[in-house]
């Protein structure tokens, strides 16, 4: 089966401008490169304008459309507002916020500094805030209906996730956030919803999440029922379809593409997946000489 398959006719997105931060590189640059293809008009920002650049020519030249990089720390409330107004006048207006930029590492928590902890709250949750807030009042003081924000999460924002809590914490605000202003601010045709990705691997973060021989020793497709990792067009796919018009009744949703990853892991006896069928043979005769006992 070709898992990385494009799912939309290619007009979906004629005329949607859509605004990608952290669009530059890993997922946010795939998603961005689908979005193209489909004809929208794509922003992506990162605080790194040389990087940037490079990644909107590289994305413009394999789509043959127009990639704007505009520069944004998104964790600053004032270049979140010179961004958006940058944009703007560009292109008139905005259809679509996908909140991307994100950080995280692994690491013991006793072992992380205050300053560590914050820099990932920092981006992740007040940088989405901060994005939100800009795009979400401007959207209401133009009375533009028919807004959407898409807020990538992780599948740990509702379990919590040893070794990662500062991501944890940041996600799960996310999370919140975009359920409790789906309801609050769809009275102003503005939709949220969010996407839970499992494993997509992707150089960047993954290198320094696993980094060294971790990546073979900690295999993430082995803990995937589907026993595979994502393919970046499988997500692009879902994106795609929740910043286009074919998702109007869609809000509030948290969608999960995981192949089941979290479920497995938050089943209590999921790890019975590792016993061997010649185990499972003596388990049952076991069973069976005690209920005939019985």
């Amino acid at each position: 089966m070709n898992y990385s398959a494009k799912m939309l006719r290619d007009d979906a997105l004629v005329d949607k401008t859509i605004v990608v931060t952290g669009g530059g590189s890993g997922l946010g640059k795939s998603m961005s490169r689908y979005f193209l293809e489909l004809g929208a008009n794509v922003v992506i920002t990162s605080r790194n304008i040389e990087k940037l650049r490079i990644a909107a020519r590289e994305l413009s030249e394999a789509t043959g459309a127009n990639c704007l990089a505009v520069k944004c720390d998104v964790r600053n409330y004032n270049e979140v507002e010179d961004m958006h107004q940058t944009v703007v006048d560009k292109f008139g207006a905005i259809d679509v916020l996908l909140n991307n930029a994100a950080g995280n590492f692994i690491s013991p928590t006793e072992r992380l500094s205050s300053n560590a902890f914050d820099t990932i709250i920092d981006i992740v949750l007040k940088g989405t805030k901060n994005c939100t807030l800009v795009f979400g009042k401007h959207w209401i003081k133009t009375n533009q209906k028919m807004s959407k924000v898409v807020n990538i999460v992780t599948t740990y924002a509702w379990t919590g996730s040893g070794y990662v809590v500062p991501s944890a914490t940041a996600k799960a605000g996310v999370l919140a956030m975009t359920r409790s202003l789906a309801v609050e601010w769809a009275k102003y045709g503005i939709q949220f919803n969010a996407i839970a990705p499992g494993p997509f691997p992707t150089k960047g973060a993954w290198d320094r999440l696993m980094p060294g021989d971790l990546k073979e020793k900690f295999d993430l497709a082995k803990k995937v029922p589907l026993k595979r990792v994502g393919e970046h067009q499988e997500l692009a796919n879902l994106a795609a379809y929740l910043v286009s018009d074919f998702s109007s009744y869609i809000n509030g949703e948290v969608i999960t593409i995981d192949g089941g990853e979290w479920l497995k892991g938050a089943g209590e006896f999921n790890i019975l997946d590792d016993i061997p069928k010649e185990m499972w043979d003596q388990l049952e005769e076991m069973i069976r000489r005690k209920n005939d006992h019985n």
